[in-house]
């Protein structure tokens, strides 16, 4: 993959955010319609706050989850909360934004109602947002969870309580075809994973997603100062 290294967290951020603005544009001249999905977590927050800011013509961009805790809507444990905080005010509100149906108790049902929006783009996604975890997870593809190896729908539940929550997560079909696929990482904390993604490593979740199309944005910390 090739690697973009920022001084610091909110350089890293900007050049995924620039990184992402391209494609979208790229795909937009190609197409009628561009598609980017989003994951949670913090590190997105700048990037997104960013991108939103961008002169894309954003009424012709749909905003996907990657994945999603089962939380009630508007509380902070939803990664929905927080896209749109960080989208509020933004050029990108004008973007068709789907959102996870996971304000309810049934995960699976979740999964399935989102599967039909993902179908709908009649192609793949056109970006894909991806984060690293401390333990190899990305997306809500959990070490050792069943969903790993679900095959056979573009969208799925995580049969386990994740970090204390069960999540729906885009799943390896979805997210190893899409058109490009953009990795932000930051913090010493990420080294030892990045690592591993980088040699492709198919013990940890992360390590099992196409590297073809995707580019690795970082800052210093998590490049392990290079």
């Amino acid at each position: 993959m090739e690697r973009i290294i920022g001084d610091d967290a909110v350089a890293a951020a900007h050049a995924a955010a620039r990184h992402i603005a391209t494609a979208l544009r790229a795909a937009l001249a190609a197409r009628e319609r561009a598609s980017l999905a989003v994951s949670g977590g913090t590190s997105p927050w700048i990037m997104l706050a960013e991108l939103g800011n961008d002169d894309l013509d954003w009424s012709r961009v749909d905003i996907l989850q990657v994945d999603e805790r089962m939380a009630t809507d508007g509380d902070d444990l939803r990664n929905l909360t927080h896209l749109m905080r960080s989208l509020a005010g933004t050029r990108a509100m004008a973007a068709r934004v789907h959102a996870m149906p996971c304000g309810g108790g049934d995960a699976d049902a979740a999964a399935a109602a989102y599967v039909p929006v993902v179908e709908a783009l009649g192609g793949p996604i056109d970006v894909v947002h991806l984060g690293l975890g401390d333990d190899g997870h990305t997306a809500s593809l959990a070490p050792g969870d069943p969903v790993l190896d679900v095959t056979d729908t573009a969208v799925a539940a995580t049969a386990h309580p994740f970090n204390g929550t069960r999540r729906v997560t885009l799943t390896y079909p979805t997210l190893n075809t899409a058109r490009a696929i953009v990795w932000l990482l930051t913090g010493a904390g990420k080294v030892p994973m990045v690592h591993r993604l980088e040699a492709g490593d198919p013990t940890i979740p992360a390590g099992r997603v196409e590297q073809a199309r995707a580019i690795l944005v970082m800052d210093r910390a998590a490049a392990g100062g290079v």
